[in-house]
Parts: structure tokens; C-alpha cells; sequence
């Protein structure tokens, strides 16, 4: 078993298009990513919630949906979406196309089992029992009524979940986004699936959602279970949902490291919700310095990066954006991630890097006015003897190292709701 060394990096399909992704759609966006973000780091590509439901529409849920089953009770694409998929070929078509552009390809999928194959009564693969017999019907999800969990007391549950992990790795499935797992929390469903995972015969990343008040009491069995957890609900593009992250990955930050991946959500930037759950088509409300913000804080904080935006059609700096070797050197090569302080808008964090002697800090002003301090560079974790040089890495200038009462200091400005982002290195002697 391989486990996600590093963060994953990405695109997935649902702050853009929510549940009624096309195949056209998803290698366009496929197609931007090989050309334009995959020598940085981004190569997984997912098909958000609900590919299997041919009526899928923008702004939530068909409830008591018809979908797309196969004689076992497991979901199949919607041919009227995902034409490739017709004669029984699943999402193979699909998974062979972006694999041939040097990426992975990735599904979500919902906790337990089809009411559809329950209502039917549909066999397990492999089994004598049918679904209605392997089904937990007093557990549903909140939000949606495709599901009901599985009763794991009976074998046939943990058969259910098996025979989707073979069909998924017969498609050449990558990563897997289950969906419906950690609010409540539900050990049983999420060992079970590791479980199938593990006896599909493929590796695959398993991503957790949606992550409310997860508790950090969950840390062994996340780590033992998952590659990567949501840490929490949805986020969507509002500085207040960005700015409750910083509390979140303090306390997650301490934890990261290989194949066990805390996760900060989706990122809305660019041209978003062209048909999905909230809102309508534009440009991400968030403001420059507000992108900047997120994409250093999931970056010093190692959270995955997962994509939410229409790539071909999105403004060049969102690129810009994307591409900051310096940003996205912290989350796939440092080690030490913490928040150094808080003390009122102004908030600290640093890292140092696993292939050199360079630090990492990153000064984030949650305010709505600019600040201006100077920070001892002890206060930094920048260790003595011998001297320092930084540059900032979204501006791409040299900083203003001072002194402040006879030590060397940092000079730094963050603006409101903005980051100033340094790359400290050694000076040659």
C-alpha cells in the first residue's frame, strides 16, 4: 500500500460545476492542467458528487433520484454526461484519457449503499445477500438521499464496499473522495473502506469529507485509515470562511506528514460556479490579497490543494496564482509547519525546508486596516550564529531586513486581509 507523501494536488470539479459535471468539461479541464500546472505539482484531476445521476442539475439535489446502477447495486456514469462510459465501460474510457496526459484521475463517492439497489434488492457481488439485507435504513445522510449506510455486522457489508473498490480499480481510479464519513464520525464505514481499498489490488488516495468539529481524538484512526480529512463543512469564497482556517491548522499543522494529510478544503479561486450549489457564475468574491492569504496559509499549514475553479476560462493571474515555486516548495518539502503567534490581526507562522538550510515564515494580517511591525528574527525561528536574507515570495522582492534594539529584525506590512510570504536563506561567510 502507497499512502500520499506528499499533500495531493488538484482539481475537482463541484465549487464550479456542483453535481452536473460533463466528460467535455472535465478534459478541458484536464487538458489546462497537463499543459499549464502539472510541472508544478497539480496532477489529479476528480469528478465531484453524483456522476451517476442522469437528471444531476445546478443548485442541489434530485431527492429519491433515479441513478445509474449496475446489476450489483454500484454506481456507473451517466452516459448522457459521460459518453465514453456506454456499454459498460465505466469511467475507464475517461481515466485512460487523463492518465494518458500524465495525471491522475479521482471520483467521489457517497458513504454506504444505493436506496435504489436496497428498494430493488439487488445482490452482492460475490455473496448470497442482497442489498436490503446489508443495509443500515436508519442511517441517512442530512443532506442527501442517495445512501443509507451499511450494517457492518454483516458480512455482506463489508463484501458491498469490496466489490465497488474492484470495480473502481478495474476503471484505474486514483483517488476516491468519500463523502458523508466525518460528521458524525463513523469509524466502522471508514475502516471498512480502507479495508476495500487495500484489497482492490490498486493504490488509492482516500480523501474524507466533510470534516465539522472533527476532533483531533480522531488522529490515530484518521492516520491509520485515510490519506487525507476535512477539517471542515464547505468552504466557499468569503474572506469568513477563509479566515476560520487559521484556527483550524494551528492546531492540525503539528500533526502532518506522509500519507496522513489534515484538509483546509477547496480552493475558490478563479471562475467559479458556472452550476453549482451557491451562487452564480463569476469570478471568486475573494480579493487578491484574500487568495494570497489562503493559498499561503494551506501551504505553510501542508493542507492538499484541491482546485475548484473553470481553468481554461479563468483570469491569467489566477496562473499566477497557482504557480509560486516558493509557496508550494513549503507544502511539498518542509517539516516543523506551526503558527509562531497571535496577537490581535496578526498572525505568525513558519516551517523550514527538508532540502536546505531555508526558513519559511508567513505574516498574515486578518485585519481590515494595514499593520506595520518589525519582528526580531529569533521571534521568527531563525536560529543564530550567522545571517539571514529573505525574499517575498508573492512580490518577488528582496525584504527590508533591520535591526530592533541591536539584533536583526524583519520590517513587515502585511495588508488587511493580506500575507507577506519570506523565503529566508543563509548568507555565505
Amino acid at each position: 500500500m502507497t499512502r500520499a507523501r506528499t499533500p495531493p494536488m488538484g482539481w475537482n470539479s463541484w465549487d464550479c460545476y456542483g453535481t452536473s459535471v460533463t466528460e467535455d468539461e472535465v478534459m478541458a479541464n484536464a487538458s489546462f492542467m497537463a499543459g499549464h500546472l502539472l510541472p508544478f505539482g497539480w496532477d489529479t484531476v476528480v469528478v465531484d458528487i453524483q456522476w451517476y445521476e442522469p437528471a444531476a442539475r445546478a443548485g442541489g439535489y434530485n431527492n429519491g433520484a433515479e441513478l445509474e446502477l449496475d446489476g450489483y447495486g454500484r454506481q456507473l456514469p451517466a452516459t448522457n454526461r459521460f459518453p465514453s462510459a456506454a456499454g459498460g465501460l465505466g469511467f475507464k474510457p475517461l481515466a485512460d484519457r487523463i492518465h494518458g496526459l500524465g495525471l491522475n484521475f479521482g471520483l467521489h463517492i457517497m458513504r454506504g449503499i444505493p436506496r435504489q439497489a436496497v428498494r430493488d434488492a439487488l445482490p452482492v457481488e460475490g455473496t448470497d445477500a442482497t442489498a436490503n439485507q446489508v443495509a443500515d435504513t436508519s442511517s441517512v445522510c442530512a443532506w442527501n438521499t442517495d445512501n443509507y449506510g451499511l450494517d457492518h455486522s454483516h458480512p455482506g457489508a463489508q463484501a458491498y464496499y469490496d466489490s465497488q473498490l474492484r470495480l473502481f480499480a478495474s476503471w484505474g481510479v486514483d483517488f476516491i473522495k468519500a463523502d458523508d464519513m466525518l460528521g458524525p464520525y463513523f469509524a466502522g464505514e471508514i475502516a471498512a473502506y480502507r479495508r476495500a481499498i487495500d484489497r482492490s489490488g490498486r493504490d488509492m488516495v482516500l480523501s474524507l469529507s466533510p470534516g465539522r468539529a472533527l476532533s483531533l481524538a480522531h488522529l490515530d484512526h484518521l492516520r491509520t485509515n485515510a490519506d487525507m480529512w476535512r477539517v471542515s463543512d464547505d468552504l466557499w469564497d468569503s474572506w469568513e470562511d477563509v479566515e476560520a482556517q487559521f484556527g483550524r491548522m494551528a492546531r492540525w499543522a503539528p500533526h502532518q506528514g506522509p500519507g496522513s494529510w489534515a484538509d483546509a478544503d477547496m480552493l475558490p479561486v478563479g471562475r467559479i460556479a458556472l452550476r453549482a450549489e451557491r451562487g452564480n457564475a463569476r469570478l471568486t468574491r475573494l480579493t487578491p490579497d484574500e487568495q494570497r492569504t489562503m493559498l499561503s496559509l494551506w501551504c505553510i499549514a501542508r493542507s492538499p490543494l484541491m482546485l475548484g475553479c473553470d481553468l481554461p476560462s479563468s483570469p491569467p493571474e489566477t496562473l499566477g496564482l497557482l504557480t509560486n515555486r516558493d509557496v508550494l516548495d513549503v507544502l511539498t518539502a518542509s517539516r516543523n509547519n506551526r503558527e509562531l503567534l497571535r496577537d490581535g490581526h496578526l498572525v505568525l507562522w513558519a516551517a523550514e525546508s527538508t532540502t536546505s538550510e531555508d526558513r519559511f515564515v508567513a505574516v498574515f494580517n486578518t485585519g481590515t486596516a494595514a499593520v506595520a511591525r518589525t519582528l526580531p528574527l529569533a521571534d521568527l525561528g531563525l536560529p543564530g550564529p550567522g545571517s539571514w536574507t529573505a525574499r517575498e515570495a508573492w512580490s518577488g522582492t528582496w525584504a527590508g531586513l533591520t535591526e530592533l534594539y541591536g539584533a536583526p529584525a524583519l520590517a513587515v506590512d502585511p495588508p488587511a486581509h493580506g500575507v507577506r510570504f519570506y523565503r529566508f536563506s543563509r548568507n555565505l561567510d
